[in-house]
């Protein structure tokens, strides 16, 4: 339990105690934000920044939020001028989240504080340390974002519900069949208004060689 640790741990934890003064700065900056955003509004404007377009049930898995509390949390960045919803070309149903002007202006506000602040810290270090400092940070962004963009993948992948209606801001959807021998019984009807799909008669599950043939009484 108390034996050596292996380099990257111990690198971890003196990376965790040096990176204190670099949060520091992160957080006073954030400060300056305050009055206008919450922290959680502030991360919801950032992601839509990294990418414009996004639809709410993709922000709200990038926040880690319920669809619902991410919803709500879209509304008050609407209200605040933050945040503007339009409606997809081809399905009005498909929402996506772009940033305002505003919601820009304050990104750059707060980019500008923390520059200004890192600049002060900067100033202090030697040439060696800066061109260090610059090039792990960067190799390090490299790393975290392929990382994540794994994650992303993974949660992305099929999960068993693809090709069942369901709105794309839309929690849940319906089981697929599990048993590929069986065929269901009834067609799924359409709506040209743009409603969702749903089975034009009662469904019952045959065996594989198909439903028996009808007779008459």
């Amino acid at each position: 339990m108390n034996g050596p640790t292996d380099p990257e741990t111990s690198m971890a934890a003196a990376l965790d105690a040096a990176a204190a003064s670099l949060l520091g700065i992160w957080e006073s900056a954030r400060e300056g934000t305050a009055s206008r955003v919450s922290g959680a509004q502030l991360r919801a404007v950032m992601v839509v920044e990294q990418a414009d377009g996004i639809n709410l049930r993709r922000l709200a898995t990038r926040l880690d939020m319920l669809l619902s509390s991410a919803s709500r949390l879209c509304d008050r960045l609407v209200a605040a001028g933050m945040l503007e919803r339009v409606p997809g070309r081809f399905d009005r149903r498909e929402i996506s989240l772009h940033l305002t002007p505003e919601a820009r202006r304050l990104l750059a506000e707060l980019r500008a504080d923390r520059q200004e602040q890192l600049g002060a810290v900067l100033a202090e270090m030697s040439p060696e340390g800066r061109d260090a400092l610059l090039r792990g940070m960067r190799e390090f962004d490299e790393v975290g974002r392929r990382q994540q963009a794994h994650a992303a993948a993974a949660l992305a992948e099929p999960t068993g519900q693809e090709g069942w209606p369901d709105g794309p801001d839309r929690p849940g959807g319906r089981p697929q069949p599990t048993d590929p021998g069986r065929q269901t019984r009834g067609a799924w009807a359409g709506s040209s208004s743009g409603d969702q799909e749903r089975p034009a008669g009662p469904t019952r599950d045959w065996p594989a060689g198909g439903p028996p043939v009808a007779r008459t009484a």
